[in-house]
C-alpha cells in the first residue's frame, strides 16, 4: 500500500519539479541549478517505478536507496535556489515539505524490507 502512495506521490513532485524548472529558467533565466533540481527530483519517482520490478529484496532495497539519495539531493538544490533568491519562500516550503515527506517514507519502506530480510 505504501509504495503506490510513494509512487503516486513522487511522480506528483515530478510534475511540481518540471513546473518550478518551466518557470525558474524561464523567467529567472537560471540554467544551471534549476536543470540539477530537475534531473534529482524527478530521479525520486524514476527510482521508485524502477524498484517496483526488481529482480531481488536486495535489488528493490538498493533501487529504494537511490531514490533517497536523489530526495536527498533535491533538498540540497531546493535549499540553494531559495538562498540564492531563484525560487521564491512559498514555493520552497511546498516542495521541501512534500519533498521531506518523501524522504520519510522512503526510509521507513528501506527499513521494513531490510527488516523482513533479517
Amino acid at each position: 500500500m505504501q509504495e503506490s502512495i510513494l509512487k503516486n506521490k513522487s511522480y506528483d513532485f515530478a510534475i511540481l519539479i518540471v513546473k518550478s524548472y518551466k518557470t525558474i529558467s524561464s523567467e529567472k533565466k537560471e540554467f544551471t541549478l534549476s536543470r540539477q533540481l530537475l534531473k534529482s527530483g524527478t530521479s525520486i519517482g524514476a527510482n521508485i517505478r524502477e524498484a517496483e520490478f526488481a529482480q531481488s529484496n536486495k535489488d528493490f532495497i538498493n533501487k529504494m536507496s537511490i531514490a533517497l539519495k536523489e530526495a536527498n539531493e533535491t533538498e540540497y538544490w531546493l535549499l540553494l535556489l531559495k538562498d540564492t533568491n531563484y525560487i521564491n519562500h512559498d514555493i520552497f516550503t511546498k516542495l521541501v515539505n512534500i519533498n521531506k515527506e518523501l524522504i520519510k517514507m522512503l526510509v521507513s519502506t528501506i527499513n521494513t524490507m531490510k527488516s523482513k530480510n533479517h
